[in-house]
């Protein structure tokens, strides 16, 4: 055995030990590449819940929506780990897309109020805020109201009617609209959604206005940003769920000046540009405060929301997509069935037609699988129903590249070549085959995952770099695994017979 082919002989096994210690080990940990946890399953596999989101990027330059997308998706990330869903798949798509595959759950409802909401958290009073009497009688259900003066409100206000001593009381709160057009003429206010409660003549409209502070001499609005922590209690006195929160030095400050000149007044706790609470204040406060009015799931995502930050900019959902777990499991069986069955059928074949160079060819193909797998895992790949049918297509065409190696050879032992000159000639006349049609491949993989990208299509970019790491690979066990294989066993005189490499 020539030096070259022991060095590569060597430098295979060290491969597949490695490879095999991959696909051993729950956990790998490697200095380039860090703490893997291993191959993941789709949801197509193990069921649960995929959310396709699409950032309003329309106030942000072109320049700063890249670092705004990724400041997007650590937020969504810290979001999904306090929350505690297991090995969750977040990625940007494109310019302005971000994924989320959340395994195991399958409330939707419950996804979409954790992930999607912008979580802006504002407090506002009605002290600055202009008010008008209402003119003409206003029935729930309708989305007008007419005021003695349309000219003292503005687009986006948040209003609520009555008087002052019910402005606050729960049945008021449900009532607080945001007006999305005034017409100055008629004095008509459109609001963003029906009235809950009838409203006679005289009633008063309050608007609600950021409640600001001075900082350093300068006014500033008391928002989340000013956030130092947030979580889930039992308030005593009612056991009912509240979210506590905790200000920073400067929030606390502007919590103490807003409270403080707010004693025996509402104030408005607004998230998302929705009224959710209006507690009168009855001393001023300083360092925390609590959210009432919510169940144990509204407050536990609200905490999160809240203790991970606003998102930059708004999300709206594009797409949405449920798995069942037991329909991801029987999907999982199947697939792994039939590619089992499909690989012996493949590697019997090998063997009966083509003899020694199949079983020769069946080894690589192990190794190949071993190989791929273990890439799958270190990277790691979500592996999906598309990426499994990738992987098995890229199976084939290992299988393919030694069918051309094989018949090549063959050819060159009819010419009455000798054995080691006929496998090399038959991997030297293969090989611009095997080249052309895999970087055929590789380029369809490209074009397939950049319109993936693009589009927002997960499963065909999944497809497309599952069938281009296979593809890869096989290049690999074809040309050198199979053909040092072929080399070193030529030398062992028991397997020179011709007979032993054609019919």
């Amino acid at each position: 055995m020539g030096r070259r082919n022991r060095l590569t002989l060597i430098g295979i096994i060290l491969l597949v030990a490695f490879a095999s210690c991959v696909l051993l080990i729950d956990k790998i940990d490697l200095p380039l590449i860090g703490e893997r946890d291993g191959m993941k399953l789709g949801l197509d596999l193990q069921g649960g819940t995929n959310l396709i989101y699409e950032a309003d990027f329309s106030d942000i330059p072109s320049g700063e929506r890249s670092r705004r997308l990724d400041e997007i998706k650590r937020i969504i990330e810290r979001r999904i780990n306090k929350y505690g869903v297991a090995e969750p798949v977040i990625q940007t798509m494109g310019s302005d897309r971000i994924s989320i595959q959340l395994p195991g759950v399958t409330d939707v409802d419950e996804a979409k109020d954790l992930v999607g909401k912008t979580a802006l958290l504002e407090f506002w009073d009605q002290t600055g805020g202009a008010s008008a009497a209402v003119t003409q009688e206003a029935k729930a259900g309708d989305a007008q109201i007419v005021v003695n003066d349309a000219g003292r409100f503005s687009v986006g206000d948040i209003i609520t009617i009555g008087p002052w001593q019910e402005a606050w009381d729960e049945d008021a709160l449900t009532d607080a609209r945001t007006i999305t057009d005034i017409d100055q003429g008629t004095n008509t206010l459109t609001l963003d959604s029906e009235l809950d409660l009838d409203h006679e003549f005289g009633e008063a409209v309050q608007v609600w206005l950021p409640a600001t502070g001075t900082i350093d001499g300068e006014e500033k609005p008391l928002t989340g940003i000013y956030l130092k922590d947030a979580e889930v209690d039992i308030q005593g006195r009612t056991n009912e769920p509240v979210v506590r929160f905790e200000w920073d030095s400067d929030g606390a400050e502007l919590f103490s000046q807003i409270t403080g000149r707010l004693i025996g007044m509402p104030l408005g706790i607004v998230l998302d540009s929705e009224l959710i609470s209006a507690p009168v204040v009855r001393s001023q406060i300083r360092e925390s405060g609590i959210i009432e009015g919510l169940d144990v799931g509204e407050a536990q995502r609200l905490a999160i929301q809240l203790d991970t930050g606003a998102l930059p900019v708004p999300l709206t959902l594009v797409r949405e997509q449920t798995v069942d777990a037991t329909l991801g499991e029987d999907s999982l069986d199947k697939s792994l069935i039939a590619g089992i069955v499909g690989l012996a059928l493949v590697l019997a074949f090998m063997i009966i037609y083509y003899r020694l160079p199949g079983v020769l060819a069946s080894f690589s193909l192990l190794i190949y699988t071993a190989f791929v797998l273990s890439i799958f895992k270190m990277v790691p790949v979500t592996l999906t129903l598309a990426g499994l049918a990738a992987l098995i297509i890229s199976i084939g065409m290992a299988v393919d590249a030694n069918i051309l190696i094989f018949e090549r050879t063959k050819e060159e032992l009819r010419a009455r070549k000798g054995l080691k000159a006929a496998i090399e000639a038959g991997f030297d006349r293969a090989w611009p085959s095997i080249r052309d049609s895999n970087v055929s491949t590789f380029i369809t993989c490209a074009i397939l995952y950049w319109f993936g990208d693009q589009f927002g299509a997960a499963p065909v970019m999944g497809f497309a770099l599952t069938l281009f790491v296979g593809v890869a690979v096989s290049m690999f066990t074809a040309i050198i695994v199979t053909r040092t294989f072929l080399r070193v066993i030529v030398l062992t005189p028991v397997v020179r017979r011709v007979g032993l490499f054609r019919p």
